[in-house]
């Protein structure tokens, strides 16, 4: 119990200095976390709603292919990334390995399916009536498309941020594509990793503490965003 709570003591010391190590791991996992998501939401909303409001063929099959992806191993996806762009791969050419741009790459396709899947159900849900009144009202189907991602929202933000929350605390794709280098792609989750093999009991401690703050703020501005559409919703029928 004393391990533990000197490990605490000095993690809020570290906190409390605002170590160097410390802020330049959680800058990088921010950056690299925040472009992850931005450009996996910025692919996932056009994919969702070719998927809700087109047929063509094929169409089941890839709904089946992302439900599968959802459990694709994270070491799996960086491996797969890291044949792509190994000095080796097709696109070792580009020298991207071992550099945050690798780490974007391979958590884009970690959470790409994530999202798309989050985006194309609550788009189906809110299609179901909103896209056909909107029809009938006599809206193009781009008027009705744009009404439907109006009335989901709600269900676009929580894709975003449950994007945003898997890849801010992943491992395997930074480890495997990012090197863990210090002061480039030396994230979280690596930093962690490394100051808890060196014994480091304390400054590991101080990373998961911020890493945990963080994820609890993204849980509170989802609950924070349901409660204001709650509110919203309710002002609408008074």
């Amino acid at each position: 119990m004393g391990f533990l709570l000197d490990g605490v003591a000095g993690a809020l010391g570290l906190i409390g200095r605002l170590d160097s190590e410390i802020l330049s791991a959680a800058s990088t996992t921010l950056r690299v976390s925040l472009a992850s998501s931005l450009i996996a939401g910025a692919l996932a909303l056009p994919l969702a709603v070719l998927l809700v409001f087109r047929r063509f063929p094929g169409r089941e099959a890839v709904i089946v292919l992302l439900r599968t992806a959802l459990a694709l191993p994270t070491v799996v996806v960086a491996l797969f990334v890291y044949a792509l762009i190994a000095r080796r791969g097709p696109l070792g050419g580009l020298g991207l390995l071992f550099t945050p741009a690798a780490i974007v790459i391979g958590q884009v396709l970690l959470v790409l399916p994530l999202m798309t899947a989050l985006l194309h159900s609550s788009l189906r849900d809110t299609s179901s009536d909103v896209y056909e009144e909107a029809l009938s009202l006599g809206a193009s189907r781009t008027q009705a498309i744009l009404r439907c991602l109006r009335e989901a929202s709600y269900g676009v933000l929580t894709a975003w941020l449950a994007g945003f929350g898997r890849v801010v605390a992943e491992i395997g794709v930074s480890l495997i594509l990012g090197g863990n280098i210090k002061g480039a792609t030396r994230t979280m989750t690596t930093a962690i990793s490394l100051a808890t093999a060196e014994g480091d009991f304390p400054r590991a401690v101080a990373l998961g503490l911020l890493l945990l703050g963080i994820v609890l703020a993204v849980n509170a501005g989802l609950y924070a965003a349901g409660s204001l559409r709650n509110l919203r919703g309710r002002a609408e029928h008074i």
